[in-house]
């Protein structure tokens, strides 16, 4: 990350002990005569909240900037804190019982760090930690715990991991991408058949597929996805200045000229 600090750097001894800070505000803006919209807010109220805000930490990861990614995490931890009081108004729990569950969960999945257990490596690490996992919830699916709200191509790695745990799937990229051939012959077959909800399962078929291939190569789906809607959307940038630079609008061009422009876009960006 642009401006990190150097190896060397020795963070402050800081425990968190101003979460106290947040939680006070909270409380006084939910109180009687506090914010009436955050009176109003409702744990479904606050949902797409939870996931803006989340995405908006991955943007400044992604962006590279620590300022960002101290803003967005202050706001990712407001919706923890807003969420944890709605439900002590609810007599469910309060912000001490997520600490102490996340702590409590965290000490009993690490027993090579906290306990007698050895953990070599990450993938050591990783396999022991779904272990205790899997033992804590047997009466649980191998799919149960990949969120349904989770953006698809991220939903469809998580899913192939978890049946990939279990042994249910290819041994190699080679599967997955003569899949995606499979897939792309059965989408054009219901195309040409004019079936149109048949074409959308098939669509979401070399979807999967992709995704699928994806992660047999540690590739992310969703971040290339990205890269390439970036990338898109500087060119497309670039050709509307260009085309702006002519007098023209985009939409006032030949296909000819449209491509001659894109192609310009293309080596400039």
């Amino acid at each position: 990350m642009a401006g990190a600090p150097p190896a060397c750097y020795d963070p402050p001894p800081m425990k968190g002990e101003n979460l106290s800070r947040l939680v006070e505000v909270m409380q006084s803006l939910l109180a009687p005569g506090g914010c009436p919209w955050d009176r109003e807010q409702t744990l479904e109220t606050l949902r797409q909240y939870v996931i803006e805000e989340a995405f908006e930490v991955v943007d400044a990861i992604d962006v590279g900037s620590p300022a960002a990614l101290k803003e967005e995490l202050g706001d990712l931890l407001l919706q923890i804190v807003f969420q944890a009081e709605l439900a002590r108004a609810q007599g469910w729990f309060v912000i001490d019982d997520v600490i102490d569950a996340i702590c409590d969960k965290l000490v009993r999945r690490h027993p090579h760090v906290f306990g007698d257990a050895e953990a070599d490596d990450a993938a050591g690490a990783l396999a022991q930690w779904e272990k205790l996992k899997k033992s804590e919830k047997r009466d649980r699916g191998a799919l149960d715990g990949v969120p349904v709200a989770l953006p698809s191509l991220l939903r469809a790695v998580r899913v192939g991991e978890k049946a990939s745990a279990v042994g249910y799937d290819w041994p190699d990229a080679h599967g997955p991408r003569e899949k995606v051939d499979e897939e792309l012959g059965e989408l054009d077959a219901a195309l040409a058949a004019g079936e149109s909800a048949r074409a959308e399962d098939e669509l979401g078929d070399v979807l999967f597929s992709l995704a699928s291939f994806a992660r047999k190569h540690a590739m992310d789906p969703e971040a290339a996805l990205r890269g390439a809607l970036d990338r898109f959307s500087r060119r497309f940038s670039e050709a509307e200045r260009r085309a702006r630079a002519e007098g023209r609008a985009l939409d006032e061009m030949t296909e000819a000229e449209l491509d001659r422009l894109w192609q310009a876009a293309k080596a400039a960006t």
